[in-house]
């Protein structure tokens, strides 16, 4: 049985149905109440709603489980208690195997968000426990949150130059990932940076998209100060919007790129191309 925190965000879900297909035994641990029918909809056999620094609420629900992967809800102030809390808990109920969702360059002290990840690894480090961990870059999912705007305008907008160059990935690919080492032997003690194909400036993702949608689409960079007053307005935390900024701020001054090979070892295969995914998303749309 495998016990999944921050189940119910895109990661969770895609790995919660990776991991179903392979016949596992899944316990989702999600934020709301609300949230727990989603999560089983899509795999999970059990769902809690538990507050990640509820210790003692986490020890209950974890009892049982031989694995543990462990996502942080996104841009968490608290991940190192939080992850903290999780490896506790995984020592307390006898889980050897944790699989850590990171990030790929967490080394990286200008983005906050990583380097509390990396802090979070070094202890996993010393726990002493059978760890994994996953670094992926940004998703290739992340381009549907403009898609409205993508297909009715022709324009495709990120708050940094249309010049920076990114790697991207596959979110199914991550999944598919994450469900192996949680299943299969010999992946203790791996760290796995987890790139799709190319890095990608977002002139040449506007033209890919161009090429799928058969129409023109425009890659244009969209004001920092506009990004922040409309993610204010969707009640986000000053922390994130800081700390996306800083982020955002790092990928137009040196980019943020990986190299595929590690994941297609993993997979067996090369990973998705942008273009497969969305002409995936075209066909289902």
């Amino acid at each position: 049985m495998i016990f999944i925190t921050g189940a119910s965000g895109k990661t969770g879900q895609a790995v919660i149905q990776a991991l179903a297909k392979r016949g596992a035994t899944i316990r989702a641990i999600v934020h709301h109440p609300h949230q727990i029918e989603t999560v089983k909809a899509v795999g999970a056999n059990e769902a809690f709603a538990v507050d990640l620094h509820d210790k003692e609420a986490l020890l209950k629900t974890a009892q049982g489980a031989q694995g543990i992967y462990h996502i942080c809800p996104n841009v968490n102030p608290d991940e190192i208690e939080i992850g903290q809390t999780v490896i506790d808990i995984a020592r307390a109920c006898s889980i050897q195997r944790v699989v850590y969702h990171s990030v790929l360059h967490p080394q990286v002290e200008a983005m906050p968000h990583h380097w509390l990840k990396m802090r979070v690894e070094e202890v996993l480090f010393e726990s002493g426990l059978n760890w994994t961990i996953l670094q992926p870059c940004a998703y290739m999912q992340n381009i549907m949150s403009g898609w409205q705007t993508i297909i009715s305008e022709g324009i495709y907008y990120v708050p940094y130059h249309t010049k920076a160059r990114l790697s991207i990935v596959d979110l199914k690919d991550v999944a598919e990932v994450a469900a192996r080492v949680l299943l299969e032997e010999g992946h203790e003690y791996a760290i796995y940076e987890l790139a799709g194909p190319q890095p990608l400036s977002q002139d040449e993702v506007a033209e890919i998209l161009s090429r799928v949608l058969k129409r023109s689409v425009s890659a244009r960079t969209l004001d920092r100060t506009l990004w922040k007053e409309r993610a204010q307005a969707g009640s986000m935390s000053t922390y994130a919007i800081e700390t996306l900024v800083k982020m955002f701020e790092y990928y137009e001054a040196f980019g943020f790129t990986g190299n595929p090979r590690v994941l297609s070892w993993l997979l067996g295969r090369p990973p998705a191309t942008l273009e497969q995914f969305l002409n995936r998303q075209v066909a289902f749309s």
